[in-house]
């Protein structure tokens, strides 16, 4: 390299979140997605919220424990811990590499889930997770849409026991839908809304689709 040369520069990686009620099928859209993506060749890494690094999964340990009694504006917060660490930990460095990055759940999930499920209300709950998380916006969100009585039979469908936000009622998951369409209303420009209850590979064929501009 000449003295005095500039390295070039490396394009910045994508943020793709996936977000929806559980059992509406992000976990499974995000492995195919994960595979299509490195097919085309482009440098993917698949992360889940809350979690991703050490400190953030233990956190998720917390929060999912059915036994542990925590508070609604706890809750929100150490969602908001988590999320921070994994932004400064992970979500940074590999963006700023040119890595992207599927992420199951970020900040949408809280401010449906806490902001609107639990009425903590979404600006409050928001305002928490700007400063964790440094305003880092995703470039693209896929809001996977499932009736409320199909993603509650697929949540207690699973091999594993339901972890506390699965075990409320209904009209705790009606609020958290209501919250995710007010979310996709305000932000057409970054969500894209996808029919999960069709089958997983028309599901897929959806999502890349509204990741074509981006790709």
């Amino acid at each position: 390299m000449l003295v005095g040369s500039k390295r070039p520069t490396v394009p910045r990686g994508k943020l793709i979140t996936i977000e929806g009620l559980d059992g509406a099928g992000k976990t499974t859209l995000a492995k195919s997605l994960l595979g299509e993506l490195n097919a085309r060749g482009i440098d993917a890494r698949l992360l889940r919220e809350p979690g991703g690094v050490e400190a953030a999964e233990r956190i998720r340990e917390l929060v999912k424990n059915p036994t542990v009694r925590i508070g609604e504006r706890a809750e929100a917060l150490l969602y908001a811990a988590a999320r921070a660490q994994l932004v400064d930990e992970a979500l940074e460095p590999l963006l700023e590499s040119g890595t992207w990055v599927l992420l199951d759940r970020f900040l949408d999930s809280s401010l449906a889930y806490q902001g609107g499920g639990r009425g903590l209300g979404i600006e409050a709950v928001r305002d928490i997770n700007e400063f964790g998380t440094g305003g880092l916006t995703p470039d693209r969100t896929l809001l996977l849409r499932v009736e409320g009585d199909v993603s509650r039979t697929r949540s207690r469908a699973r091999a594993e026991a339901l972890d506390r936000l699965e075990r409320e009622e209904d009209h705790f998951f009606t609020r958290v839908a209501n919250a995710y369409e007010q979310l996709a209303a305000a932000e057409p420009q970054r969500f894209r809304a996808i029919d999960a209850m069709q089958p997983p590979d028309r599901v897929l064929a959806d999502a890349l689709r509204a990741l074509a501009d981006l790709v």
